[in-house]
């Protein structure tokens, strides 16, 4: 195999309000052609920052210090703009994380996927348009011809991610960065991208840096595993090896299983809901999307609520917000009816129905650093001000495990995408809730951080009696924190029950799709997987 890309010895730095912090520290790094490595570490470990430096690339505030990045022959460390701009996105392209975040919602997805290969001046726009429409259906999308004429916001989130992994194609790259492309989606949608990139990185032979923190979905993916840890070089070898034998005690606690469990409720029956949702249906415009939708909240409990992309999960946590009226049903909040719209909702109502969002990246403003973001609903719910108001921003931070004299005034954009994250889950305790509603709140976190994140909400709900309606599509997630599970399938419940019911046979088919989707840390297991699935399509035709 010929080696195409060749890092050594390289070094970053990130400017903060402490003074410069070296983020990578001296580390190697060297792929081949038709090759795919996988990058995987906790939260704040480089993965993203060496992913990127990989394309001569690195965020504001930070610097390369030392070391060599070849690319094909071209030193990209220190590269000036023009050799650059030759090489990122037309030999290198970059995926990343929020599909959401990366699009420009006031374009359509074929216009995005034309621009790059049009302005490198590939192809013209007839012919990117053509190879668009063969992109799309190699990465399995829905009505390939069509599909670009929509946009962003008109596709579903799997959908979405596919066609930022076909827009990555379109100028018949070399080398793509993959920064956990799947970290946001469920776990069917999930496997139909893992195919998909696949699929398409195989037969146009390029090489591919994965990262991750989903170790199971590295397996699928990765020739090679390296681990980071703070910066630096755990250790490095091939996936079968490493799943077989990790050298290291840091990689050996990343492959345990997250193992939390909260200890068993002491009250013989449960208790009173405080949540209610009766009957609710409703429609985006003309298109239907919940169909009598009714699920309850027990009273310091938690009610996880799981389905594929689509399902209508986070559309039941917006028309219990208010965000969005049902056009039928309606929902009851410790016996009192909803109005159907939040404005219309009184403010002590509103402080005590909150909700965290999925996509830490949309729901923050990149302006407002930590201390406006979190002093903003201590001042809205709770009236606080002054030295009150900071005392409790910090005791919040403290929770959620940021420690607050190095993050208060830092913007969204100088944190990882788990700190993001758990700053999110700060704002929605700052209103002192008594029910959460919980939008995939540990997606994007590494497993290590999000057992910390599950600790700290189980704590919460124990000291305050909170209440969670928990939307995830990790099972392992619903394992670990659920009381009880609702199944949603096109917008309707499908099978709802107690944890321990659910999780034994016989299930609802659907119920069952999405069990056997959850991947395994065996490298065949998608392989295997895929194969059985055709074999039964053949077997229904």
């Amino acid at each position: 195999m010929t080696r195409l890309l060749d890092i050594r010895g390289l070094r970053i730095e990130a400017q903060s309000r402490e003074g410069r912090t070296e983020i990578v520290k001296g580390v190697d790094l060297n792929l081949d052609r038709g090759e795919i490595l996988g990058l995987i570490g906790e939260s704040g470990a480089g993965k993203s920052t060496l992913g990127l430096a990989a394309m001569g690339h690195v965020k504001p505030g930070c610097r390369i210090t030392g070391g060599s990045i070849r690319f094909d022959g071209l030193e990209l460390a220190g590269a000036d703009a023009r050799l650059l701009r030759q090489v990122q996105g037309r030999r290198i392209a970059y995926v990343a994380q929020s599909s959401a975040a990366a699009f420009n919602p006031a374009w359509r997805l074929i216009a995005q996927y034309c621009e790059g290969p049009v302005q490198h001046r590939l192809m013209p726009r007839a012919q990117a348009e053509a190879e668009a429409v063969s992109l799309y259906r190699e990465m399995r999308l829905p009505d390939p011809e069509r599909i670009g004429a929509r946009y962003p916001h008109q596709v579903s989130g799997g959908q979405l991610q596919r066609a930022m992994t076909a827009m990555s194609m379109s100028c018949h790259p070399e080398l793509l960065i993959f920064d956990e492309p799947t970290t946001a989606l469920d776990v069917t949608t999930q496997i139909e991208v893992l195919a998909a990139i696949r699929e398409v990185v195989r037969r146009h032979d390029a090489a591919a840096i994965y990262i991750t923190h989903d170790l199971a979905v590295v397996a699928q993916m990765a020739d090679r595993i390296k681990v980071l840890l703070k910066g630096e070089e755990v250790e490095e070898a091939p996936t079968r090896e490493m799943l077989a034998a990790p050298r290291e005690e840091y990689t050996r606690s990343l492959w345990a299983v997250r193992n939390f469990q909260p200890a068993p409720r002491d009250e013989p029956a449960p208790p009173e809901p405080i949540l209610h949702i009766q009957g609710v249906s409703a429609s985006y415009g003309v298109h239907p999307v919940l169909r009598d939708v009714s699920i309850s909240v027990p009273r310091g409990r938690t009610v996880a609520v799981v389905g594929e992309s689509g399902s209508g999960k986070s559309t039941t946590a917006r028309v219990v917000m208010g965000l969005l009226p049902p056009s039928a049903g309606q929902v009851v909040f410790d016996g009192q009816v909803l109005d159907p719209l939040s404005r219309n909702r009184p403010r002590t109502l509103q402080r005590r129905l909150q909700m965290i969002h999925q996509m830490a990246d949309t729901a923050l403003n990149p302006r407002h650093r930590v201390r406006e973001i979190l002093g903003r609903p201590l001042e809205f719910f709770l009236g606080l001000r002054g030295r009150k108001k900071e005392d409790r921003i910090r005791d919040l931070l403290d929770q959620i495990e940021l420690e607050p004299g190095r993050f208060i005034d830092r913007l969204p954009g100088e944190l990882s995408g788990g700190q993001k994250q758990r700053l999110c889950i700060a704002r929605a305790l700052a209103a002192e809730p008594e029910l959460i509603i919980c939008d995939e709140v540990t997606s994007a976190l590494d497993q290590l951080v999000a057992e910390g994140i599950l600790r700290l909400l189980d704590r919460l709900q124990r000291e305050m009696g909170l209440s969670y309606l928990f939307i995830t599509h990790d099972l392992a997630t619903v394992r670990s924190i659920a009381d009880e599970v609702v199944v949603m399938q096109n917008g309707a419940v499908v099978e709802q029950g107690p944890k321990a019911q659910m999780f034994q046979p016989p299930h609802h088919p659907y119920t069952e799709k999405l069990l056997s989707s959850v991947p395994e840390m065996d490298p065949d297991w998608l392989t295997r997987l895929l194969g059985q699935r055709q074999m039964q399509e053949k077997g229904a035709a």
